[in-house]
């Protein structure tokens, strides 16, 4: 006799699996690895998990590369990129397939995430030598980024593209970054059996200065929905909030201000800010230095993919003088000897420099000169982790440890939020609302943390919506 388990056993076989090896329960690692029927195996992204943890994550995928037959990658961050040049190091061998703007920002990133954890294990091994233990090597390193390049494919926005015979491809702009997409794969599209899939990847705001919005979704059966901000609304971000904070620092105090900011959107969010004030006679005369390297590419990649901008900032364009990212006194710095200088340089200036949580990069030495001097204000203008140098002066820490050493926080601290590229609540309920209830089957929520996941399941649910599951680490579903 067949037993209910051999009827779902059945079923299942005849159904896309999908297993969740990052990416939830937490905001980093993002890594979804996509079965169908036929044994063919497709990875949604290939994050790398940033942060503290007990055990290293990154060290192990949970699955054979080997078996990967392609990963489609919804945008460069590194939390979904990340690992992509350990996957190849491992066996992979297929097409990852993302957007052109995608493509050459993933090559920067890569690179300079390499860079940084050579770094990282050559300052571990000094440490792990005097212990007497074996040295570590690096997750990857510049070489295995370079072997990566052959496997990336671009495919633009709105072309139906076929990745086998079962599985068609469709990009829609996602808003978050210059490139960044929602994936929606048509499994054995128009036929009775089809079944519409979609992985948001990050998600944008509704109102960005420089992007598009994010585009409608093409009615999913079943999507995986990122829900970082899915339990707050963001201040907008408003030009004055950043006047006034120049203008107390610059102006009144003739002091330093330091904005620490991810090189990648954000500190194109902030240059095309001071753009503005500076077309509007609103700007001081002072030096504003750019001083990041992987800043710069980044910037000169955005202005190279201009048609994805919104048509607001292609009308300030021809407005003005076509570059939303350059204004008399701005420099970039490209040279480690000119950031030195900067450091023993006094006030008034602007330095915009990469990490955003100040972590790492040439703006924790900005910071360590500044942050003594009451004069200076160090503007943060995105999300730090509560452990990070960041996190701890907005916190309000008086003292902080910065290179082993200890300084006491004299500058003034600021934060301004809307300069956030997530989605807050109801840029995802704007997205999300317009799909059909009835054909939406399931909601898998990830990209947050489990508190967060469940209040925006809460909301969902007060719109009308059903079947939303939080996925676990290494969860498996059938759709």
């Amino acid at each position: 006799m067949t037993t209910k388990l051999q009827c779902l056993l059945f079923r299942f076989m005849n159904n896309i699996k999908i297993t969740f090896y990052g990416g939830v329960e937490t905001i980093t690692g993002s890594k979804h690895l996509l079965e169908t029927p036929n044994g063919y195996r497709i990875l949604l992204d290939c994050g790398l998990f940033q942060g503290k943890s007990d055990k290293d994550p990154n060290r192990q995928f949970g699955f054979d590369p080997r078996t990967i037959d392609c990963l489609i990658l919804s945008h460069a961050h590194i939390d979904h990129s990340g690992l992509i040049p350990k996957l190849v190091k491992e066996g992979f061998k297929g097409n990852i397939y993302c957007t052109p703007p995608t493509l050459e920002l993933t090559k920067i990133m890569l690179e300079d995430s390499a860079k940084i954890q050579e770094l990282d294990v050559e300052f571990v091994n000094k440490r792990r030598f005097k212990k007497g233990l074996k040295p570590i090597e690096p997750i990857y390193t510049v070489e295995d980024v370079k072997a990566c390049f052959d496997y990336l494919y671009s495919v633009e926005y709105h072309q139906f593209f076929r990745i086998n015979d079962e599985i068609e491809l469709y990009f829609t702009d996602a808003g978050h970054i210059i490139g960044s997409a929602c994936v929606n794969l048509f499994y054995q599209k128009d036929t009775p059996q089809e079944l519409r899939i979609t992985y948001t990847g990050d998600v944008g705001r509704t109102l960005d200065k420089i992007l598009r919005c994010p585009e409608p979704l093409p009615n999913p059966n079943v999507i995986i929905c990122e829900s970082t901000y899915g339990n707050k609304n963001h201040r907008p971000a408003e030009d004055f909030i950043l006047f006034d904070i120049v203008h107390e620092t610059c102006v009144k105090n003739k002091g330093k201000l330091i904005i620490p900011a991810f090189s990648l959107d954000r500190t194109q969010e902030i240059i095309y800010a001071l753009d503005r004030l500076k077309n509007q006679g609103h700007l001081p005369k002072i030096p504003v230095y750019v001083d990041s390297p992987l800043s710069i590419k980044a910037t000169r990649i955005t202005k190279n993919f201009s048609k994805y901008f919104n048509e607001d900032i292609k009308d300030y364009m021809v407005r003005t003088d076509g570059d939303p990212f350059y204004f008399d006194n701005l420099y970039y710095i490209t040279e480690r000897s000119e950031s030195k200088l900067l450091n023993e340089a006094q006030g008034p200036m602007i330095i915009i420099s990469a990490s955003g949580m100040a972590e790492a990069g040439p703006v924790k030495h900005h910071i360590m000169h500044s942050i003594e001097n009451e004069k200076n204000t160090i503007l943060f203008v995105g999300h730090c982790t509560p452990e990070s140098l960041g996190g701890k002066l907005i916190a309000g820490h008086k003292e902080v440890k910065i290179f082993g050493d200890i300084y006491k926080v004299k500058a003034r601290i600021e934060k301004i939020e809307g300069y956030s590229a997530h989605a807050d609540k109801n840029d995802l309920l704007d997205l999300l609302d317009n799909l059909d209830r009835n054909q939406l089957k399931q909601i898998f929520l990830v990209h947050a943390e489990t508190n967060v996941a469940e209040i925006f399941k809460s909301v969902l649910i007060l719109h009308g919506f059903s079947n939303i599951i939080l996925p676990k680490l290494k969860d498996s579903f059938y759709l």
